[in-house]
């Protein structure tokens, strides 16, 4: 930029504005994108740390009719994976507490997909988020999509505490989340969150997985706040609810 004005005699100030700018360093290589925050079956919010700082995590998940296989895709590290196994067989052993049917990992096959399949991604504080998008996918209940979340599920559905806290909501503060689930664990990092952040966010603090579906699911005409009945073959597939009993 300053190449281009330096090689020719200029007088005055000169303002650089949008135009200006886009003129002298061309098209943006990527657009920063906004969480999609429209309510949606089977996609939730994570929050990761990396070296470069907080990210968000678009997480899908589709149930489809099948003998129980589960496919994990984005590049997923080995915690990572073990971590949406640890969330799915809490699911499993609680699947009537959840509406869920209780044959699901005999008859429907999952996949779990975490978006930006090219950039690797490991570590345990997606948990909740994935297992979320699961029990969104197999109930065809919408979630929330103005909230994001971070933290590990154990096996007894336990929300265990994390790393990078502050990273994790500036990220989600630049994506245009309004909301954060944090465990409660996590409590006394707020401190080391600017003011600034915090006054533009709110933060929930959990310390299990019922909690988290609390926030998220959306609730139906008539429908209980968090549990709903099985839903039909055809009808998990497409994620639109049954209407039977």
């Amino acid at each position: 930029m300053a190449k281009a004005y330096l090689s020719e005699p200029w007088e005055g100030v000169v303002t650089v504005d949008e135009a200006k700018v886009r003129e002298l360093l061309g098209v943006p290589p990527y657009r920063d994108e906004q969480a999609e925050k429209e309510p949606q079956v089977g996609l939730s919010h994570g929050l990761a740390w990396t070296s470069v700082g907080g990210v968000t995590l678009d997480i899908e998940a589709v149930s489809v009719p099948g003998k129980g296989k589960v496919t994990l895709t984005g590049q997923l590290g080995d915690v990572m994976k073990e971590s949406a196994q640890a969330g799915i067989a809490y699911l499993r052993k609680h699947s009537d507490h959840y509406g869920i049917a209780e044959n699901f990992h005999e008859t429907r096959d999952l996949h779990v997909h975490v978006l930006e399949g090219a950039t690797p991604k490991d570590g345990p504080s997606a948990g909740i988020a994935m297992a979320t998008a699961v029990v969104s996918a197999l109930t065809g209940r919408k979630l929330r999509g103005d909230v994001a979340m971070t933290g590990e599920i154990t096996l007894r559905g336990k929300v265990l505490p994390i790393g990078g806290v502050k990273e994790k909501l500036l990220a989600a503060h630049l994506a245009g989340i309004k909301t954060v689930i944090l465990p409660e664990a996590n409590e006394a990092n707020l401190e080391e969150v600017p003011d600034a952040i915090l006054e533009d966010l709110e933060v929930i603090t959990v310390s299990g997985f019922d909690e988290v579906l609390d926030v998220m699911l959306i609730t139906e005409d008539g429908a209980p706040p968090t549990f709903v009945p099985p839903l039909a073959d055809d009808a998990a597939s497409t994620g639109v609810p049954s209407t039977g009993a």
